[in-house]
């Protein structure tokens, strides 16, 4: 097929090299314009973009696609190719681009749909404790991943898996059920499912005041979340008033809090963890954590700096 394939980050490279090692004619590559990355805003091009220049594929990067300038410079390639893929591009298409291939748009979302729709469907699966994930190749309609699903295939999520360990598995199972549903397409043999809209979730772009930790909920909880949010926007709480990022934790069930303590309260030191009550009497074990312009370091060394006491309580900003 000839194709156009629009995608930004890692996550899209296992589509791209599989459509190429397919066969597949890729005319064109939109991605993202070149940003600023790291702690020394070093300016950085999208993995996308990289593996594209290495196979010759001609890359264009508009910082904007619905505008009139964007459909004149871009209408006639997109009404040249079968079919437009996508995956983790980072722009919501207009409806003359989704229209405009012969087949028009296909997505590889990184959930089960219509379970996650949205831009972090992978962290928050993880954060709502999900035990099991996987990959759709949808139809694109103008809908926020509402249109048709072509294939779906599912997968475990690990106990102590995060979404920084589990995208690019999910990348290489949704390049590979990307080439499995082409070659349906190509044989006729594709049957589109519409989504049960009454059984949608979403899954919003994350906010760096979704990494705040909320004491209330159960460890369990809160350490889904830890799961879910690493690398971005992370878990922090507050320590005398200074930001604190929990770094590493996990669900302490060799011990109970007593009854009558606050979430949020440290119930017990060692010399390296600090086991804190959270919702329903429940305990969190951390181990590592960052204080506020510092390195991460381990809670032995973060108790010799700070030195929490019993009782002493984080949340209180």
């Amino acid at each position: 097929m000839k194709i156009i394939f629009m995608g930004t980050p890692e996550f899209a490279v296992p589509s791209l090299l599989k459509l190429i090692e397919a066969g597949h004619t890729i005319d064109a590559v939109l991605t993202q314009p070149d940003r600023p990355s790291g702690r020394k805003q070093v300016i950085t091009q999208p993995p996308v973009k990289i593996i594209a220049r290495e196979h010759g594929i001609a890359v264009f990067q508009p910082e904007k696609i619905k505008t009139a300038e964007a459909r004149e410079e871009f209408e006639r390639l997109f009404k040249a190719v079968d079919v437009g893929i996508v995956a983790a591009y980072g722009r919501i298409l207009p409806n003359w681009m989704l229209a405009a291939p012969r087949l028009g748009c296909i997505n590889v979302h990184s959930s089960l749909l219509p379970k996650y729709r949205g831009a972090a469907p992978i962290n928050w699966a993880i954060a709502c404790g999900e035990r099991v994930t996987g990959v759709t190749i949808m139809q694109m309609d103008a809908g926020l991943d509402t249109g048709a699903v072509l294939r779906q295939r599912a997968t475990e999520i690990g106990d102590q898996e995060t979404a920084e360990e589990l995208t690019p598995r999910l990348a290489e199972l949704g390049a590979g059920l990307l080439i499995e549903t082409l070659e349906l397409i190509e044989r006729g043999q594709s049957t589109p499912t519409l989504q049960n809209n009454d059984h949608a979730t979403l899954a919003p772009m994350l906010k760096r005041e979704d990494g705040e930790v909320k004491w209330e909920m159960t460890s369990e909880e809160i350490f889904n979340r830890l799961r879910g949010f690493t690398p971005f926007p992370g878990c922090y709480t507050f320590f005398h008033s200074q930001r604190l990022e929990i770094v590493k934790a996990r669900v302490e069930t060799d011990m109970q809090g007593p009854p009558g303590l606050s979430p949020g309260t440290i119930r017990h030191i060692t010399k390296e963890s600090l086991v804190v009550v959270c919702g329903r009497q429940t305990l969190l074990c951390i181990t590592e954590v960052q204080p506020a312009g510092k390195r991460s370091m381990p809670v032995r060394d973060f108790l010799n700096g700070a030195k929490p006491a019993l009782g002493d309580r984080f949340g209180q900003s």
